[in-house]
């Protein structure tokens, strides 16, 4: 039996695609630092994340030298801080974002950066970034959350060194490098300043 030459070819060009998609999911699963949520942000309290040792109020909180703690509280359908007041942190700065659920599964994700995870309910989903110029980022559900879901975004907006001031929690609570209550306030504020 003889194998045409043309056969040969598909044969070949078969085997080859084949291998691309293998190296594909290989470089994506081992190279890229692609990894599923997991319990190492810990886990809260489904209904009331705040309400446990591994949530904070949501916020921006400086815990040193150019790095800050964002921690964003994600719901039907909005984002705090981020949907009513924008995220605003300081430029040259690296961020760690904490994200949680408070009903159902959303997703977070700041267009035009590899800041991207689910926000499952009763867990906490951490990454970091480092944001060194000015800029504006669109925060995106990509996780289909129920009838409102076109309607769930924020922002994220990252301001000059000389721009940003204090930091404040969305319940009014000044913090300082590390951490500590040093005011507390009656406004809603999200974070830094205007």
């Amino acid at each position: 039996m003889e194998v045409h030459r043309f056969e040969k070819v598909w044969i070949v060009a078969a085997l080859v695609l084949v291998l691309l998609f293998i190296g594909t999911i290989t470089y994506g699963a081992v190279d890229a630092g692609v990894v599923m949520v997991d319990d190492s942000g810990g886990q809260t309290n489904t209904t009331d994340p705040v309400d446990g040792e591994n949530f904070r109020e949501p916020g921006v909180y400086r815990t040193g030298e150019d790095e800050y703690d964002v921690y964003v509280l994600a719901q039907r359908f909005s984002y705090q801080p981020g949907t009513g007041q924008p995220i605003r942190i300081p430029a040259g700065s690296t961020v760690t974002f904490h994200v949680a659920s408070k009903d159902v599964l959303h997703g977070f994700e700041l267009a035009g950066t590899n800041v991207n995870t689910m926000a499952i309910p009763g867990q906490v989903a951490t990454l970091t970034a480092e944001f060194d110029e000015p800029d504006q980022y669109g925060i995106i559900c990509n996780e289909y959350c129920g009838e409102g879901h076109h309607e769930m975004a924020g922002e994220v907006i990252v301001v000059p060194q000389s721009e940003f001031s204090a930091n404040t929690t969305a319940n009014g609570t000044n913090t300082t490098a590390n951490g500590t209550n040093t005011m507390t306030g009656d406004t809603a504020t999200t974070t830094g300043g205007t």
